[in-house]
């Protein structure tokens, strides 16, 4: 059956089941042209090239099916079988341009959701008998198939069940559980109706992409413009951060510094209902809009004016609207720029100053850099500034913290080693001809040249990686914290219409590994990480995340090492390290309340069933509660004696570190109020997130306590600090 034929079949049987067949979304010219430049591509240059064949073609279909359903709501394995015929034809389809199939797979989809969300809110009429045994299972990623639509319908009352028996536990009346709920459904089905052909042709790229590996992705001509800008930390636009909730597009932040916030005019909360164009263009109405349509309305070329009708936050729907001009400026995303604070450690009768540089990517201005800006924003730039401060403020150690960097750059992974070592190579990678090519730093001297510290997470990958081997193979710094990621791939981005010649982007992007990376000591940190020397409490399964969770990732490998020499050997420190850093955690109790929420949180993930009985529920919640007011009352009483030492002259160990969000399992603890991200208050989630970058950070108070530990061991030795720190500097910088 050809895959025009199999479209047809398709669109028979769903009109022939009575169900009303959704607007249906079709293909446009250029993507499928951009289908078969990224086959032409992957075919060629992919670092382990593989055939866009029939074998390719049964990948891509499974991961098409999980990209739209991955928790296996929608489809039914007799969905899955109309399609059988068309498993080893997708590849035909990428090559002859006819992308009639996937597109076909989507219509079905968006028709599913359509069904199954009726069937949801026919459900809330009825209400639920909440005293019978039956449970739910949640966690469906593992799970097959419904068979058939009888079995979808079981499945979403207990679904729907479930959300009622939450809000139900969480105090709600029917009558507002029945509105929560419908409201609810009502916004999933507008979400998933709004997605385009863009969508839906970006989401089939990206099952062909990450077929050929984990880290491959293709970009539509929008979602690169989004990946240019976390790239670079800045976009030319006024300065806000925006969500959806509900109809309406809400500022959720103003960005210090921007055209926002030098106006004084919007406040978060405020309500986007218009976008004007120029100082007299028309106003768009933008009430239903999807969230990134009415962003692209709202940014634009510096120095030009945009006008926004706001209905303010404190206003009711239909209160009077604010009209406003804002002149677009270029705006910094200083979130994720580096940033620095300092930990004060009292151990006995001495006070180590402790710097931190949390760093949550490797960030670079590509284009600015082409362009020959001498201010291009640059990672490894910002380091050395705040280096420079901290040395000022006479701190005694640094640490590095990448928890949760996922990666950025290779160059600015390099160029940021090299403030740490004085010259010598960093990373090798090799090309998919077998060819070796080595990254130096090439700058001579040291930013920083005293005790050092990387801690890292299981959500450190890529260019963290690449950072953290180098200076844990040259001796030049202590690793602490979890296991990481374990990704030694190096993509780069093929531009599409350059590769076409387009000045207008209409054909988008792939990022595309093209190497692997190797430590200077040969080996890979592919599948392995990178092991810290000193460990802490694993927070995450590797089956669960982390580059081992993937079926089709490049398995570890090694090469010979490259010429270098250890800049020191922190081979004798360790132990003594070790005992210390044992010894202290054995008796803190902040170290055994992380652990015990850690093994609650541990438990609540491992469970992927709930029961749907009431008393049941009732009784878990209870405990939970417990549990949790347990969990407080420690955490109190520990802040409170972190202020009474610091009353009597002792110094208060930095409560004010931001903790990362999966450090503990305070968000799987929470007691469950049953709504979902958007269905609560602004005010209440900004105030969540507020105590959360305000809670104390216990890892990252015990990284700062074993680097202290190794500034006094080097203090109390020099003969030590010769062996451990680097040889041409003093041992305190």
């Amino acid at each position: 059956m050809s895959p025009r034929i199999a479209l047809v079949a398709l669109l028979f049987l769903a009109v022939s089941a009575g169900a009303a067949p959704a607007p249906l979304l079709k293909p446009a010219a250029a993507q499928t042209k951009a289908a078969y430049l990224s086959a032409q591509a992957l075919t060629r240059f992919h670092y382990a090239p593989q055939p866009l064949d029939d074998a390719m073609s049964q990948k891509i279909f499974k991961a098409y099916f999980d990209a739209l359903d991955g928790e296996k709501l929608f489809f039914t394995q007799a969905d899955l079988d109309r399609f059988g015929a068309v498993r080893t034809q997708l590849d035909d389809a990428i090559w002859n341009g006819d992308l009639a199939v996937p597109f076909a797979i989507f219509n079905l989809y968006e028709q599913r959701v359509v069904e199954r969300l009726g069937y949801a809110r026919s459900q809330l009429a009825k209400g639920f008998d909440l005293g019978v045994d039956e449970s739910y299972e949640y966690d469906r990623k593992k799970a097959a198939w419904p068979k058939d639509a009888a079995e979808l319908d079981d499945l979403w009352r207990r679904r729907v069940k479930n959300d009622w028996l939450r809000l139900k536990l969480a105090g709600k009346d029917d009558a507002e559980i029945r509105k929560t709920l419908d409201k609810r459904y009502a916004n999933y089905l507008d979400r998933v109706q709004q997605l385009d052909a863009e969508d839906v042709f970006q989401t089939f790229m990206n099952a062909y992409a990450m077929s050929a590996d984990p880290h491959t992705n293709y970009f539509g001509p929008r979602a690169s413009q989004n990946f240019d800008i976390a790239m670079k930390l800045s976009l030319e636009g006024i300065g806000a951060v925006l969500e959806r909730r509900d109809e309406y597009t809400q500022i959720r932040e103003i960005v210090p510094g921007g055209p926002a916030a030098k106006s004084g005019k919007l406040q978060v909360g405020d309500r986007i209902v218009g976008v004007g164009q120029g100082t007299a263009g028309p106003v768009t109405d933008v009430v239903g809009w999807r969230l990134d349509d009415v962003v692209e309305l709202i940014r634009g070329p510096k120095d030009t004016t945009v006008r926004l009708e706001v209905l303010p936050a404190d206003a009711g729907v239909d209160g009077k609207h604010v009209n406003l001009a804002l002149v677009r400026k270029k705006v910094s995303i200083e979130e994720q720029a580096a940033k620095k604070s300092i930990i004060e450690v009292k151990d006995g009768g001495a006070v180590r100053r402790i710097g931190v540089i949390d760093l949550p990517t490797f960030y670079q201005d590509f284009d600015a850099r082409r362009r020959g800006d001498p201010e291009f924003k640059s990672a490894t730039r910002d380091v050395a500034r705040l280096l420079g401060e901290l040395k000022q403020a006479r701190v005694d150690g640094v640490v590095v913290d990448l928890r949760n960097n996922g990666g950025g750059s290779l160059d600015e992974a390099t160029r940021l080693t090299g403030l740490f070592i004085d010259k010598g190579p960093v990373v090798q990678r090799r090309a998919a001809n077998g060819r070796i090519l080595m990254d130096d730093d090439d700058e001579p001297g040291m930013a920083w040249s005293g005790p050092l510290a990387v801690l890292v997470n299981r959500g450190s990958a890529s260019a963290s990686e690449i950072f953290t081997a180098a200076l844990q193979d040259y001796g030049r710094g202590l690793v602490v914290g979890e296991p990481t990621f374990g990704k030694g791939t190096v993509q780069n981005l093929a531009n599409l219409d350059e590769m076409m010649g387009n000045e207008k982007p209409e054909y988008g992007e792939l990022k595309m590994t093209t190497e692997e990376f190797f430590r200077i000591d040969g080996g890979s940190t592919q599948l392995r990480g990178v092991t810290p020397d000193i460990a802490f409490p694993k927070t995450v399964d590797a089956d669960d995340f982390g580059e081992s969770s993937y079926d089709n990732a490049l398995p570890w490998t090694q090469i010979a090492p490259a010429q270098y020499h250890k800049v020191a050997d922190l081979s004798p420190l360790l132990p003594l390290l070790k005992q210390r850093h044992d010894a202290r955690v054995a008796h803190s109790p902040e170290w055994k309340l992380y652990l015990d929420e850690l093994a609650a949180a541990r438990r609540t993930h491992d469970q992927t069933t709930v029961s749907l009985d009431y008393a049941v529920r009732e009784k878990e919640r209870k405990q939970i509660e417990a549990q949790q007011a347990e969990f407080k009352a420690r955490e109190k009483a520990l802040l409170q004696a972190s202020a009474g030492a610091a009353g009597k002259g002792a110094p208060a160990n930095a409560a004010s570190v931001p903790k990362p969000a999966s450090s503990t399992g305070d968000a799987l603890l929470r007691v469950d109020d049953g709504l979902q991200p958007g269905e609560r208050s602004l005010k209440s989630e900004l105030a969540q997130e507020k105590a959360a970058e305000n809670a104390r950070d216990v890892l990252l108070q015990e990284a700062a306590h074993i680097l202290a530990d190794e500034v006094d061991l080097v203090h109390a030795d020099t003969r030590l600090a010769a062996r451990v720190l680097p040889a041409q500097k003093s041992p305190i910088d």
